[in-house]
């Protein structure tokens, strides 16, 4: 049987404009410069690019538009933008600059009420949900500024939260699997995608190994895949997943025949 056509989206996390990556959102070290990266991730099989300003939040400045502006003269996929975005402002600013999604997630958590008013002006399919959520004592969190505080709301609630909202999609990670390189949460993956209607993109614990994938499309509901450094480092070819993948019935939105 063939599952229905499934992403596969790079990451890149973004400091002081260039990309870097780090183990449970700790130890970021340098990983590329991020529009050779996006410009290599759209021309090599990449369904869709995510770039995330991971201190914009905490700095308390601005995603950085103009360099947001020059990925996107790069490349020729979907790309979502997160990072500091919290008016509607932030996100006119970000869909001129050439984003096709914004993805909020503190400033979400801290005004419910954003991604209702932010889904009305813009439309569903513009808003990705962004949520990075931690186990304590058996069960999920949901964290912000980076990963850097809890919020005390259970994982299950806010996803229903953001769903009902109208986020068109949502963006999991898994705190305590980022940059293990041990395979994706699947308990957790499972639970929410079986919980929202709306898309559910897998973030966190992706290595270089296919089986990551093939386990992840094959036991949870997932529609997407991201990943950073087994990408960066070329440790797992885009083309290459995607090859074994295809062997596993597993199809993508670009097929590596169309790249």
């Amino acid at each position: 049987m063939t599952l229905p056509a499934k992403r596969i989206i790079p990451c890149l996390d973004v400091m002081e404009g260039q990309t870097v990556k780090g183990v449970n959102f700790q130890n970021l070290k340098y990983a590329g410069d991020c529009i050779e990266l996006a410009e290599k991730y759209s021309k090599n099989g990449a369904d869709e690019l995510v770039f995330l300003d991971i201190t914009a939040t905490n700095e308390k400045r601005k995603t950085v538009v103009e360099l947001v502006e020059k990925v996107g003269k790069h490349i020729f996929i979907p790309f979502t933008v997160g990072g500091g975005i919290s008016t509607i402002e932030d996100i006119r600013a970000i869909l001129k600059a050439g984003a096709d999604k914004v993805s909020i997630n503190s400033a979400a958590v801290k005004n419910p009420e954003m991604i209702s008013l932010c889904a009305e002006y813009f439309g569903s399919q513009c808003i990705v949900a962004a949520i990075d959520a931690k186990r304590i004592d058996g069960d999920f969190y949901v964290f912000i500024n980076a990963g850097k505080k809890n919020t005390g709301l259970k994982l299950l609630d806010w996803v229903k939260t953001v769903e009902k909202s109208g986020a068109g999609e949502i963006l999991l990670t898994s705190m305590d699997f980022d940059g293990t390189k041990k395979g994706f949460d699947i308990e957790m993956l499972k639970m929410v995608s079986s919980s929202v209607n709306i898309p559910v993109i897998a973030s966190g614990g992706a290595g270089d190994n296919s089986e990551h994938f093939v386990k992840l499309f094959e036991e949870t509901s997932v529609d997407a895949a991201l990943a950073a450094s087994i990408f960066h480092y070329d440790t797992l070819p885009i083309e290459k997943l995607k090859k074994e993948l295809g062997k596993k019935n597993i199809v993508t939105r670009r097929l590596v025949n169309d790249v």
